[in-house]
Formats: C-alpha cells, structure tokens, sequence
C-alpha cells in the first residue's frame, strides 16, 4: 500500500508531467497552424510582389487579386495551378520544405508581353 505522502507526491508530479506534455503539444499545434499572409495582385504583365522571400518550411496563405483579365497562377516545382479571377481573391496554401528558388507564372496567355509575367519564391533555411 502506498502512503499518503507518496500518492500526493505522485499525484503532483503526473499532473506536472500532463501539463508539461499538454503545453508542449498545444505549442506544436500552433506552430504547425501558424500562416503567415503574403498579398499579392496580378495585372498584365506582373505579379507584384514577384519575389517573395520565405523560410523553409513556413506556411503561407498567398492571397492573390487579379486586377484586370483571368490570369493563371502556375507554381509548377510545387504542383499549384489557379485562375485568377478578375475583382475576386483567390487563396492558395503552400509550404516549401527545403531552401531553394521556387518559380511562379501567369499561364492564361494575357497579351503580347505575357512571357515577362512571372516571379519566384526566394526559400531559405
């Protein structure tokens, strides 16, 4: 049989212990959930910001306005293809895990200077 004085000193240090792996876990899931985001706009010929700098690993919400004709947002290394819609906002979640140059484009051909309407994620560590 345990005494007294053990099942108290027992019973705080289960309770710390839960507390500490709660606290631990609740902090993962916020970071895991933590989004940073990054506004852009797409016009003819450019998306502004056409660099955007990101940490490896970061989750970022892009929020993407198209200002004038259904521009596609293509991100092809990342597997991401959009339409941009005129007037609305599209939202795309992404997540790059390794430091490198990640390039973006507008795949709906939008005039005779279409070719100079792309950008690049610039992922360090």
């Amino acid at each position: 049989m345990i005494s007294a004085g053990r099942r108290r000193a027992l019973s705080v240090a289960l309770t710390l212990t839960s507390f500490g792996l709660a606290d631990g876990l609740m902090r993962s899931v916020l970071a895991q959930s933590a989004q940073r985001e990054i506004e852009m706009t797409a016009r003819r010929f450019r998306f502004e910001p056409s660099e955007i700098p990101l940490k490896a690993g970061e989750r970022v919400v892009l929020l993407i306005r198209s200002i004038d004709f259904v521009h596609g947002f293509n991100a092809p290394d990342l597997g991401i293809r959009r339409d941009l819609m005129p007037g609305q906002v599209t939202r795309i979640e992404l997540q790059v895990k390794v430091p490198s140059i990640v390039d973006f484009l507008c795949d709906n051909f939008c005039g005779d200077d279409h070719e100079t309407m792309h950008g690049r994620f610039i992922v360090t560590a």
